[in-house]
């Protein structure tokens, strides 16, 4: 190891973590405690004012400025006691993180210079005015354009961080298009709960509310601070540019679910001690296969809430890392030739009444219901498969899907066996088989074996983009990085628009002299047909699942700019039109942002690239080669012809080796820096990504493969940068 990684490391141990000083009480006493949640708003607020405020959460009532008003005195006089001085609408803009203005609570007493009060009025709490010129956009907002409006989105507690209060908000623009991630969400779950309660109320009229639940699992690396500081790569673009795979990484299979490293321990129970303050149910923690690799997942929750809930622990893990002496890597593909990290999202519905709309029931109606949602939901995913494909892809996410458990980038849906032979027996089923009405009017499947599907009776399919498993779906393609609110959207508006469908083609059957209960059984069975080509519950990293799948007609991309374009694809356009979650114009313009981001990602990877090509690798290695031509000189006036001619053979083999990746490396970088400038003047932004991924991302591997054979050549007391073995392994 070198004297300066050697040092880094030194310094990286000799930051001791912080210890947790928890309060030695329960975490239910201390669970919230900055979070404007129901049990705090009872003491600050009226009951009107929350009876009010709970008809606009849950019944989608106007928001009167009046109870704007009473909800921002309650909240300022809450957060002004737990020590905030500011406030701050925060949002989600088309950049996968979030955004915050801070606001001082301070205003005039009166006239200027009469003194100041603190104050926060129910204007403030519903709306601010951020630059909406300064985020992307796509083209609906410009320099001379730059109204934009943050609107509180009262669905999702406000809370506290150090001294300011936090309003999560939707982020519109003046002339009201959504320039967030959020405010597709919130439509998105209103049509799915308007859809599937109709679909319910077939079944219970009792049912008022659908409400859509998510769960992720967030996978992520850590390491050490010192070592990630020496790493330009991993400082500017999240992950390794080159770097030969370690002679140990995961291929042993000790580090998945084994003992937490000490000073990883003592991390998770930090952030989990931060995350109960803020209310996120931090549930489980974990190893994950790679090694410097680990999991933390919550208990499930409302799915707008989940995401808000997501984001804020993110930025708590990178908080807290830097306390520990670490550095947090959520970047899907950190390091090659190892597990990529990622996100899954569980996601269920279920209704007011207590009832799992994926959890099979003990009876043959609510196992009716069951299948119901089950197989409109398989329709969806169908109809869309490379929408949903879409909503996940990224320049990060490409570098994991379909390497090392990470699902492919085919959509398809894992049922398992028994699942998969319920749906195949009622396809080929008829009516009166299927269906029987007992004296007393209930429907009842004439398959014996469905009211004894339970719980987790299946089993796990890593491969499977979308799977089911037990009582939900895992959507195992979510980035790590990724915010959660773009795939559960679309999944979401997807479903709704298929639950709409069915109801109208139950009732348009009904309306022709059909039972309901034949009506029901009708539309169901052509589900199942219709969408069979997307159940797969084989090897979906098998060669032969590709061709399948194509011959199946579903979506084969790869190329990122290209699955972006199934944003903007008919169905996929009426699908949001319909659901009133997106517009056309919305659509262009989101694909506008994603082709620009990813032009962007891929063009600072490139320079980043480029430069510790010519600027660290190729001086290094040349610096050796010449070592060695030095060696072979002073051989040659030192030993005899003969033996001399032995010696320096090894030698001039290396130098020769080594002059052949430096030539292959300089030629490649002069290349794709001719590619960039080609691609740069490029002005449509789908052309130009285009560009970058087929004529400047290909350089990458050339020139990583070469420079990956120099590390394995040159001294290791000369080699720079931080190798794998040091950044996998924390100590």
């Amino acid at each position: 190891m070198s004297s300066l990684r050697f040092n880094a490391v030194e310094e990286a141990f000799k930051k001791k973590a912080l210890e947790v000083t928890a309060p030695s009480k329960l975490t239910s006493d201390y669970f919230g405690k900055y979070v404007f949640n129901q049990a705090t708003m009872a003491k600050y607020l009226s009951k009107q004012t929350m009876r009010d405020l709970k008809n606009v959460t849950d019944k989608g009532a106007t928001l009167d400025l009046s109870i704007a008003d009473d909800v921002a005195a309650g909240m300022r006089m809450w957060a002004i006691e737990l020590g905030a001085t500011h406030y701050t609408h925060w949002f989600q803009p088309l950049t996968d993180g979030t955004a915050e203005k801070h606001d001082s609570f301070i205003d005039y007493a009166g006239a200027p210079g009469e003194g100041i009060v603190e104050d926060f009025s129910g204007k403030l709490l519903a709306q601010q005015e951020p630059d909406a010129s300064s985020f992307p956009s796509g083209g609906i907002r410009s320099t001379f354009e730059a109204r934009g409006y943050t609107a509180w989105d009262p669905s999702s507690p406000a809370f506290v961080v150090d001294d300011t209060l936090v309003i999560p908000t939707i982020f519109i623009s003046y002339t009201g298009e959504s320039l967030d991630l959020k405010a597709p969400l919130l439509k998105a779950l209103h049509a799915v709960d308007k859809a599937a309660t109709a679909v319910c109320q077939m079944f219970d009229p009792n049912v008022k509310k659908v409400v859509s639940y998510l769960g992720w699992e967030q996978e992520y690396f850590l390491v050490d601070e010192g070592l990630y500081a020496t790493r330009p790569d991993l400082l500017l673009t999240g992950r390794t540019l080159m770097g030969h795979e370690s002679a140990k990484n995961q291929q042993l299979e000790d580090h998945y679910f084994g003992a937490v490293p000490s000073r990883v321990a003592a991390y998770m129970k930090d952030i989990e001690f931060e995350a109960y303050k803020y209310g996120i149910p931090a549930k489980t923690r974990h190893n994950e296969v790679a090694p410097n690799q680990f999991e933390l997942a919550p208990i499930f929750g409302e799915c707008n809430l989940s995401v808000d809930q997501n984001l804020l622990m993110m930025s708590i893990m990178k908080k807290v890392a830097r306390r520990h002496g670490f550095r947090l890597l959520l970047h899907e593909k950190p390091f090659a030739g190892i597990n990529g990290s990622g996100k899954h999202n569980n996601w269920s519905l279920g209704t007011d009444t207590g009832v799992g709309l994926f959890t099979p029931g003990k009876t043959p109606e609510e196992n009716l219901l069951f299948v119901t949602i089950l197989t409109s939901t398989l329709m969806a995913v169908y109809k869309h498969n490379a929408l949903l494909k879409a909503s996940i892809m990224t320049a990060q996410n490409a570098h994991r899907l379909g390497a090392n458990e990470a699902p492919p980038a085919i959509v398809s849906a894992f049922l398992g066996s028994q699942l998969t032979a319920i749906l195949d027996k009622l396809e080929n089923s008829t009516s009166e088989e299927a269906i029987v009405v007992d004296a007393k009017k209930k429907l009842a499947l004439g398959i014996a074996h469905i009211p004894e599907v339970f719980l987790d009776n299946t089993d796990r399919n890593r491969t499977s983009p979308f799977a089911f498993t037990g009582n939900r779906f895992e959507f195992r393609a979510v980035g790590s990085s990724a915010n959660c609110s773009s795939a559960m959207a679309t999944l979401n508006a997807a479903v709704a628009q298929q639950l709409i469908e069915f109801k109208a083609e139950v009732d348009a059957k009904i309306a022709a002299g059909s039972t309901k209960e034949k009506a029901i059984f009708d539309v169901i069975k052509s589900y199942i047909k219709a969408s069979k080509a997307i159940r797969f519950d084989g090897n979906g990293y098998s060669e032969e699942w590709k061709a399948e799948a194509a011959k199946r007609g579903l979506d084969c991309e790869t190329s990122v700019p290209k699955i972006i374009e199934a944003y903007t694809s008919k169905s996929s356009i009426e699908l949001f039109k319909s659901t009133n979650v997106l517009t056309e114009v919305e659509l262009h313009a989101r694909n506008e942002v994603k082709w620009e981001t990813y032009v962007k990602k891929i063009q600072i990877e490139a320079r980043v690239l480029g430069d510790l090509a010519i600027n660290h690798i190729i001086p290094v290695a040349t610096r050796y080669q010449s070592l060695l031509l030095d060696n072979v000189y002073k051989t040659k006036a030192v030993f005899s012809v003969e033996k001399a001619g032995k010696i320096s053979a090894m030698d001039l083999s290396l130098i020769e080796e080594i002059s052949e990746h430096v030539s292959i490396i300089k030629k490649s970088v002069e290349d794709m820096v001719v590619a960039r400038k080609v691609a740069n003047v490029i002005e449509h932004e789908q052309a130009k990504a285009n560009a970058y991924h087929d004529s400047v991302l290909p350089y990458f591997d050339v020139i990583r493969y070469h420079i990956d054979k120099l590390e394995l050549i040159v001294d290791d007391e000369m080699w720079t940068l931080p190798k794998y073995r040091e950044l996998l392994f924390i100590r």
